[in-house]
């Protein structure tokens, strides 16, 4: 059946036959109660319907009553099920909608094979689930058979809401998100095949048998010839909401992601022109997070969603479906979570990406010439497809920064003059430039960099690029770029970089050499779009180029050895030192007294796991980032294995970091992902060490499963044998065991022991102080900046006012209440074991290597205490240290009084010896202010 939509008013006859109906094969359906913190109480219906020969899994959500309501379809993103939406599909019946989800065919239970959204497959189905809910008592209708609907969606399920409103005219309102709007664009932009995302698209279905043929064909014939043919494109724009544009024609609300080299901004901006111009209400919103990671705001677009159904399938014109345009904006770092602050900006109108564009001249050579290397290897790196989508990276994505390189002589670069003003970049730059080359045709990746002061901090905004093939280029040809669009804020002494590459790692270049040489023809012009004005105060410069420790390790290896700047020379005396801090300070941004960090100062030696430790505030985040090279200290110094630690400093490449949720591509292997991060970083393969990483790691099988598949134990290994590549000489871990449950934790710790025990060293960051204190061998504690105690674990937790007396019996209470009056006894209570006595103020418990226990002398004779309990006192609890005997302590004289006293009571005491958990010692030392 062709479905193609005739021209057609807003509500023709139905153009499905009534012989196409919906077959329920599970005839009563599964009905299930789901619990609601407020009434009224949402029930779900899960039922296999039958469509052509093809089983979709799909759940129906109401809360009961009479009165008919509005219905909305949500669709799930590609590789997904309907499972993934059921909450916001819960959340929409409660405010009075009946939902329906499903899985798309190929996917979850349903079958049948992937179309990418076929117009005959995927989109024919949408219809004949319009036609179910049109038969449901509870669904309002506009008429018999035609029920008030709306469809919403993400990436996959994005596309289908459009093109559902393009086949259907029974769709009266859509809210598409991080989709397309022409799929050949977004897989082939400009004559490039997006070669990653391509292949992530193939595994995330589950392989090319998955598809229908004709996809499969087309995916193999493009990955070979690393060029897409026209029949390719042909093939994806049929399936696109662009085939249909003429017809969508209802209420769209549109939300895209900035942080998306997948479906960019570009696509949300040709659909909004679009339906705009079939006179239907349109408007956009740029969220945080993308296909490559950030802050997807789900709240907030959920609740942003409910209100367009609000106003446009319930009738409510009272409700503020808010502006006609936003975008959310980075604001820094917060520093107690290390999340990306976020505020809004709006403008009464859609700006487009070509608003109010500034001339930024460009200067230095007009005329540059580069090579496309054999194979079109070393890549160039701008996004890594997918590493974004969890965590780290994804915190990363949100502020707007990202991990990015450049081979010399594979790129010319042209540069601005530094601004003497900030500079908001709303929509995309383009340039005019000549291109000739050697080869018939040439690729060009064309980026804009936002450059810092002296050369330092160079940012690739979201991390995207413009691919270009320019055909013809032998005889030399003008082409204009229209480069990413982005929202982004330039400050004042920075200047912009625009860089055309001959090869980038996430797609497609020509493998044959060639040399390509470029001419400046124009100024940069970049739109401003004056009329979008932000709600909240920009924040200090300082947060908005605070990269998350999550990347530290990848972005200094990718700068190790690619450039240089003046550096300290070595200590040679510290060349065996992992880490030396001398007296570090670092002040708050715009105060000439207030510090993060002050005057720190302690060493770390070989084969030590050191426990960093401090409460919220104690500047402990900050001096990992300056460790890490991210952030220069105001004083002081620190030094890796003698060397001054600076951005890009060579000796980064010893070092290892590892951030709570690192991202991986779920559809890969744990082997797979490490390969290609290790890929990234541009070091020989031979320099990995994969395989004794992975055995530290002790992943064994799992290594050839899909992460997807990993428990959250297996994803944290897996992150520490990434932060393990290359051996590192200094490993640093920031909560590596959050999130996990005991054995997971105990997998972890003996991760951390097991590579230390080779002479290497770690530093641990955690706020799980009972683990810090099984694996950890030392401790720096610190407070309000300050370094507040630095030494053994034992040291510091032996180190307290508490002692634990064994019992070799039980003793009755009268006998306990005694042993709390006693003179140095503040207070008493019972354990596991025996008992724990709190000295009066002034005592301190003997340090751990001067334990007070009954013993018998060298010579065999009894001590007088033995011989008043010679039962209880035959051995102790704990065996002699190897350490110097230390000089008598007031403690130490505490403890023999009070175990003489204990012996007159007749208490059966078996050992005293000081107690105090890590708990204990960290709140005495911070004064409680955890």
């Amino acid at each position: 059946m062709d479905l193609r939509p005739q021209l057609r008013l807003r509500r023709p006859r139905r153009w499905l036959a009534a012989t196409a109906a919906v077959a329920v094969l599970a005839a009563a359906g599964t009905w299930t109660a789901v619990a609601s913190d407020n009434p009224p109480e949402v029930h779900r219906a899960d039922r296999v319907m039958a469509v052509d020969g093809v089983s979709l899994d799909t759940s129906y959500f109401t809360t009961g009553g009479a009165t008919r309501r509005p219905a909305v379809l949500l669709a799930h993103g590609f590789g997904g099920s309907k499972d993934d939406v059921r909450k916001e599909a819960q959340d929409l019946a409660r405010d009075g909608y009946a939902v329906l989800t499903w899985s798309a065919r190929g996917f979850g239970k349903s079958t049948g094979k992937i179309g990418l959204n076929d117009p005959d497959a995927e989109v024919k189905d949408v219809s004949k689930l319009i036609d179910w809910l049109a038969k449901q008592p509870g669904v309002q209708l506009d008429k018999p058979g035609d029920p008030r609907v709306g469809v919403a969606g993400g990436s996959y399920g994005g596309a289908i809401s459009l093109l559902a409103a393009g086949y259907d005219a029974r769709v009266d309102a859509i809210a598409p998100a991080i989709t397309y709007w022409n799929l050949a664009d977004a897989l082939f932009p400009n004559g490039v095949f997006k070669k990653l995302w391509a292949s992530i698209f193939i595994n995330s279905g589950g392989g090319c048998a998955n598809f229908e043929p004709q996809l499969c064909a087309m995916y193999d014939r493009v990955a070979e010839s690393g060029k897409p043919d026209a029949a390719a494109r042909a093939l994806l724009e049929a399936r696109s909401p662009s085939a249909v544009a003429s017809h969508i024609n209802v209420p769209t609300l549109l939300l895209q992601g900035q942080t998306d080299s997948l479906f960019p901004l570009g696509q949300a901006d040709a659909a909004a022109k679009a339906i705009r111009a079939n006179g239907a209400p349109v408007d956009v919103d740029w969220i945080a997070g993308g296909h490559d990671g950030g802050d997807m705001e789900t709240s907030r677009v959920q609740a942003r969603v409910t209100s367009w159904f609000d106003r446009y399938l319930k009738d409510d014109k009272n409700t503020d479906t808010g502006p006609a345009f936003r975008v959310t904006r980075t604001g820094g770092v917060d520093s107690t979570d290390g999340a990306a602050q976020l505020r809004g900006a709006s403008g009464s109108a859609y700006p487009g990406l070509e608003n109010d564009p500034r001339a930024i001249a460009l200067t230095g050579r007009p005329e540059q010439t580069f090579t496309n290397p054999a194979g079109a290897s070393p890549p160039a790196i701008s996004a890594l497809p997918g590493l974004g989508s969890a965590g780290g990276l994804s915190q990363l994505s949100s502020l707007g920064v990202g991990i990015s390189l450049d081979f010399p002589g594979q790129y010319a670069a042209f540069d601005s003059k530094p601004l003497t003003q900030g500079l908001r970049i709303t929509g995309s730059p383009t340039v005019t430039v000549h291109v000739k080359s050697t080869s018939d045709a040439a690729v060009l990746f064309g980026k804009v960099y936002d450059v810092g002061p002296g050369g330092t901090q160079q940012v690739l905004p979201s991390q995207l690029v413009t691919p270009l093939r320019v055909e013809g280029a032998k005889a030399g040809k003008d082409v204009t770029i229209t480069l990413p669009a982005i929202d982004y804020d330039v400050q004042s002494g920075h200047h912009l970089r625009l860089v055309l590459a001959s090869t980038d790692l996430a797609y497609s270049s020509p493998t044959a050499p060639a040399t390509y040489t470029v001419t400046l023809k124009s100024d940069l012009k970049v739109p401003t779009a004056p009329g979008v004005t932000t709600a909240a105060a920009t924040l200090p410069s300082w947060v908005w180029w605070f990269p998350l420790a999550g990347a530290a390790l990848a972005l200094a290896l990718l700068l190790t050895g690619r450039r240089r700047t003046s550096a300290t020379p070595p200590d040679p005396e510290l060349a065996e030192v992992p880490l030396q801090i001398t007296d570090l300070s670092k002040r708050y941004a715009k105060s000439a007294d207030r510090y993060a960090v002050r005057e720190l100062s302690f060493r770390v030696e070989k084969g030590q796991v050191l426990g960093l430790l401090g409460p919220n505030g104690a500047g402990k985040t900050t001096t990992l980032r300056m460790l890490m090279g991210l952030i220069k200290p105001d004083d002081g110094e620190i030094r890796v294995f003698g060397h001054a630690i600076r951005p890009g400093a060579p000796v980064l490449s010893r070092v290892g970091a590892f951030v709570e949720g690192a991202g991986f591509l779920p559809h890969l292997s744990g082997r797979e992902n490490l390969e290609l991060y290790w890929q990234a970083t541009g070091r020989p393969p031979e320099d990995a060490h994969l395989e004794e990483a992975l055995e530290i790691a002790g992943l064994g099988d799992a290594l050839a499963r899909a992460v997807r598949t990993y428990s959250q134990g297996m994803r944290q290994r897996l992150a520490i044998a990434q932060a393990m590549l290359g051996l590192p000489d200094l490993l640093i871990l920031d909560e590596p065991t959050n999130g996990l449950d005991p054995p997971q934790i105990r997998e972890m710790r003996e991760v951390m022991i097991r590579y230390a025990e080779a002479g290497r060293t770690v530093i641990v960051s955690s706020h799980l102080l009972a683990e810090v204190e099984q694996s950890c061998t030392h401790l720096v504690v610190m407070d309000r900046g300050r370094l507040v105690q630095a030494g053994p674990v034992a040291e510091i937790v032996g180190s307290g006012d508490t002692l634990l007396v064994g019992l070799a019996t039980d003793i009755p209470d009268p006998l306990v209440e005694k042993i709390g009056a006693l003179p140095d006894v503040e207070s008493v209570t019972r354990a596991d074991g025996g008992l724990l006595l709190r000295l009066a103020s002034g005592d301190s418990a003997v340090p751990e290597d001067r334990l007070v226990a009954a013993n018998s002398t060298a010579d065999g004779a009894k001590t007088a205490t033995d011989t008043a309990a010679p039962a209880a006192l035959d051995a102790p609890v704990l065996p002699s240290t190897d350490k110097d005997p230390a000089p008598p302590a007031q403690g130490s004289a505490t403890a023999a009084r009070l175990l003489v006293e204990l012996v007159r009571l007749e208490v059966p005491v078996s050992s005293v010896g000081p107690h105090r958990r890590l708990e204990d010692a960290f709140l005495t030392l911070i004064g409680g202010s955890a």
